[in-house]
């Protein structure tokens, strides 16, 4: 049996972003094993229901934040202890601090050659990023390269920046569209769903809805939407019948409903908190509106897109991998009031006609990022995987290249 650990940071990310490479890697005989921090559930989620699934969980103390240095070494120690006794021949990590220490691992364990895959779900170095975004976060992630051996990206981006990078001696460089969309269960509603949906909300056919998908903090940038509607209320236009559903939760939750006290948006603004089953009310909205300053890829606008939701979106490398201006949507500046009034004006206004084409055109952008597009390059790293531990395995760590093109 071969062992390999999906390690992360908060536990739930496994659940909500992992279970299909769970299916390929098992199809492939490998057990999964699973390290997080069990005790912090970003993403609700049943650990019966994952043991069910044949996947072996594992509590590590690893905290979100880097400077965090006492829990994230006491999870150095407790993912060497697992690796030892559970004989992992691979770590597919995630997360930031999940592949810092996931790499770190690659390099403790270099004699027995653990094999590492990291997926960047966005480097934290990016155009127009911070000055310590582009210095330190770059410099880290240049040197941890050297103890990767497959490197996954979700954007062009990133995939640009990564193929200058020193790998593990061939390593390789894989970019999927996003983490596979699930098209099937992001499919639009019916004009009857919709219209029993939005009454059960309490948004009339009149309304104009908007909703947002997304934690709760300051990257993703809620509050933008917030002093648009107030902005437009104070130049005497008529917000009466906009209506603002904001789904998720987070350490801005007291920030953001205080915010909607201040402002007087009580009757505009509704907050779902987090959503099991976010479909039942993004499939209701006019536009999707996704204010976030930076994204690796954001899969809250694809899942909008999916559903013939048009987007209204703050322009970074994520979005710009699907929003395409006056076909599915259009980019505002992420802190500018002005742009995104303009932009809700704008969906706001569209002929029917027009508005009828732009949901066609918001299905057939999203099919691209579709979970078969993405499961089937993820088969592919798992495949140069295998061949990697089967070259380890038949004593070739000496040789310079085996005949898979491996170390």
């Amino acid at each position: 049996m071969k062992n390999i650990l999906i390690l992360t940071t908060v536990s739930g990310f496994l659940k909500k972003f992992e279970m299909e490479n769970v299916k390929i890697l098992q199809s492939m005989g490998y057990m999964v094993h699973y390290a997080a921090n069990m005790n912090e559930q970003h993403y609700p989620f049943d650990e019966k229901e994952l043991e069910r699934a044949g996947i072996r969980l594992h509590h590590i103390d690893i905290a979100r934040s880097p400077y965090m240095l006492n829990y994230n070494m006491k999870a150095f120690w407790q993912l060497a202890a697992i690796i030892k006794q559970n004989h992992i021949c691979a770590i597919h990590c995630h997360t930031p601090v999940g592949g810092m220490l996931g790499r770190q691992m690659g390099w403790w364990f270099r004699r027995r050659q653990l094999q590492i895959i990291y997926t960047a779900h966005g480097f934290h170095f990016y155009k127009g990023a911070p000055f310590i975004n582009n210095t330190i976060y770059y410099f880290v992630e240049r040197f941890l390269a050297h103890f990767t051996d497959l490197l996954v990206v979700i954007n062009k981006e990133d995939y640009k920046n990564a193929k200058k990078f020193h790998l593990r001696k061939n390593g390789k460089v894989y970019h999927i569209p996003g983490i596979g969309l699930d098209l099937e269960r992001f499919s639009p509603l019916t004009e009857k769903e919709r219209r029993e949906k939005r009454k059960k909300l309490g948004i009339t056919e009149d309304d104009f809805f908007l909703v947002s998908v997304g934690e709760l903090n300051e990257n993703k940038n809620q509050q933008i939407i917030l002093r648009a509607l107030e902005q437009m209320r104070r130049a005497g236009k008529d917000i009466s019948k906009i209506k603002y559903g904001i789904c998720g939760d987070g350490f801005f939750r007291e920030k953001i409903e205080r915010m909607i006290q201040t402002l007087g948006l009580e009757h505009n603004v509704r907050m779902f908190g987090y959503c099991m089953d976010v479909r039942e009310i993004l499939g209701c909205a006019d536009v999707s509106v996704f204010p976030s300053r930076r994204e690796g890829l954001g899969m809250a606008g694809l899942e909008a897109l999916a559903m013939e939701i048009p987007l209204l979106a703050a322009e970074n490398r994520g979005t710009r991998e699907y929003l395409k201006p006056g076909i599915n949507g259009y980019f505002c500046e992420s802190d500018s009031v002005s742009s995104w009034i303009n932009g809700l004006e704008t969906i706001r206004n569209l002929a029917p006609n027009v508005r009828q084409e732009m949901k066609r055109m918001c299905r057939k952008s999203a099919e691209v990022f579709g979970k078969e597009n993405t499961n089937a390059i993820m088969k592919l790293v798992y495949q140069d995987l295998d061949k990697r531990l089967e070259c380890v395995r038949n004593g070739r760590k000496g040789e310079d290249q085996c005949h898979h093109g491996c170390v």
